[in-house]
This record gives structure tokens, C-alpha cells and sequence, in this order.
């Protein structure tokens, strides 16, 4: 039983370590307070493969890290339209 555990563990790890993390900068539109800031963050916090996320309420913009493996910027941009703040990539 130990040795399953010690096997598994070290395989969780190594998957970790294989997975590069991206970022990616969303334009948020309807931030007019602070407390809309904190939802986009909620918002995108709960979406899958989410690993940090910063929201800057003067700039109007989150800026994620993801795992590529378990997000794509399409699904981040949906997280916050489902929260009330459509969002697109940053160019």
C-alpha cells in the first residue's frame, strides 16, 4: 500500500511538472465598481485549470495562468460572460 502511494504521488508530480503554464490577458467590459472586480475574479477562479488570476480594475483587465492541458482562453472569456462581464483576449 505504501508503495502505490509513494507511485502515485511521484506520478501526480512529474504530471505537474510536465504541464507549462500559460497566460493570457482578458479586456473585462462592465467593471464599474471594485466588487465587479473581486466576481471576474470568483468567476474565472472557478474555471478548470485556472492556477492565478489578477484583475486590474483601472486597466479593465484579468490577467490568467493556466494549464493549456485543462483551459483555453475561449473558456476563461465564457467565465466571465456567465459572471455579467464579457470579456475578449487583449491584443
Amino acid at each position: 500500500m505504501h508503495k502505490s502511494l509513494t507511485t502515485a504521488l511521484l506520478a501526480l508530480s512529474l504530471a505537474a511538472l510536465a504541464a507549462t503554464p500559460q497566460t493570457v490577458i482578458l479586456d473585462v467590459k462592465n467593471m464599474d465598481c471594485e466588487l465587479c472586480s473581486i466576481a471576474v475574479k470568483k468567476s474565472l477562479e472557478k474555471a478548470s485549470g485556472v492556477a492565478a488570476v489578477k484583475v486590474d480594475f483601472d486597466k479593465k483587465t484579468a490577467t490568467i495562468t493556466y494549464d493549456g492541458d485543462q483551459a483555453q482562453p475561449e473558456r476563461l472569456t465564457q467565465a466571465t460572460i456567465n459572471a455579467g462581464f464579457p470579456s475578449t483576449v487583449h491584443r
